[in-house]
């Protein structure tokens, strides 16, 4: 499936079919986000029951710690 993730279109396997699924990836583990998806934020409570779509807009803020 097609989404955009901050800003880069790209193509998604099927087994990514919720936003558990997509924060599961790699590039996400692990790591606190805040996550907008087509506009409205998304908290983590819903991220298991949130089916993403053909389309949709993923914008994933992570935090970095530093002094």
């Amino acid at each position: 499936m097609n989404l955009t993730v901050n800003g880069r279109r790209g193509w998604y396997e099927e087994s990514c079919r919720t936003l558990a699924d997509l924060l599961a990836r790699p590039e996400w583990t692990g790591k606190l986000v805040i996550v907008e998806l087509n506009g409205e934020l998304a908290g983590r409570e819903v991220y298991e029951d949130t089916l993403l779509n053909e389309g949709d807009r993923v914008e994933l803020v992570h935090f970095v710690g530093g002094g």
